[in-house]
């Protein structure tokens, strides 16, 4: 008995293992390439480095223009998050406050839209945007992230707000609070678990994404992270050592941010879906 539960922990210990390297292996991958030169990733990309060098990292600060290209990035995440979370907070609170039909249909319209891909609207979108010239505008980008947004943190705050007695919110409005204090002072602080779910989920999304901004943003002195990185390939050819060193420098500031956030991500899912 014993030695079936030693050899089960085995087998347990080298599958994880297996599936530790599976998906630590495309940074690996990417790190030990952003080192290397140009004719040496061709010749064996999984090979180290024969000279350790800084150069491409350098490279790739400069061309990409990575303070003005991180601004941006950093701007966007963060007001579209706020943005975000904040409105689907309020509206969650009051689809769940207020069971009209009308409510519980625009609910459910909400929900069914998450299924629709975005590279079906994808054309269509910048038509539109186009014609109202709203392109190349960062705030055209906030804006679009906030409505692509907001149907799954709705959805997610929804389950969690039936979670909080209707009677804490009596006992402030009692105690002479608007209804807007009383969200503000009472509802939005217990849903901070889920806030900060929601907040992760869309800071990683938005951060990493290339497909909108790609399609919004025009100007070299508005790219995103991302979007900077396609400075690295030319016509007929890719300098892949700067390339690397610098999705290497996109990812990092995420990475950090999700390492220090993840216990959040599964916890705020799992409350506001059992509630």
């Amino acid at each position: 008995m014993v030695g079936t539960r030693a050899s089960s922990s085995l087998l347990k210990g080298l599958m994880l293992t297996v599936l530790l390297f599976l998906f630590i292996f495309p940074f690996l991958f990417l790190l030990i390439n952003s080192f290397k030169e140009n004719t040496e990733i061709t010749s064996n990309p999984l090979a180290f480095a024969q000279k350790f060098s800084m150069e491409n990292y350098t490279t790739a600060f400069e061309k990409m223009g990575y303070l003005s290209s991180f601004t941006n990035s950093l701007i966007i995440t963060v007001l579209a998050v706020l943005l975000i979370s904040l409105v689907s907070a309020m509206t969650a609170h009051y689809f769940v406050r207020n069971q009209t039909k009308f409510n519980q249909y625009t609910f459910l319209l909400m929900v069914a839209s998450m299924i629709i891909p975005f590279q079906a609207i994808m054309i269509p979108l910048v038509k539109i945007y186009g014609s109202l010239d709203m392109l190349d505008n960062v705030w055209s980008l906030i804006y679009m992230y906030v409505g692509f947004g907001c149907s799954l943190a709705v959805f997610i705050y929804h389950g969690f707000v039936k979670g909080v007695p209707a009677e804490l919110e009596e006992a402030a409005m009692i105690d002479g609070c608007t209804r807007t204090q009383t969200f503000f002072r009472i509802v939005f602080p217990v849903l901070m678990p889920t806030t900060a779910t929601i907040s992760i989920l869309n800071v990683l999304w938005i951060w990493n994404d290339f497909l909108l901004p790609s399609l919004v943003l025009i100007s070299p002195e508005n790219r995103t992270l991302p979007l900077s990185t396609f400075s690295f390939y030319g016509t007929y050819s890719v300098d892949y050592g700067p390339l690397m060193a610098g999705l290497v420098l996109t990812i990092l500031p995420i990475m950090v941010v999700y390492l220090f956030a993840q216990r959040y991500i599964i916890q705020g899912v799992m409350q506001g879906s059992i509630k």
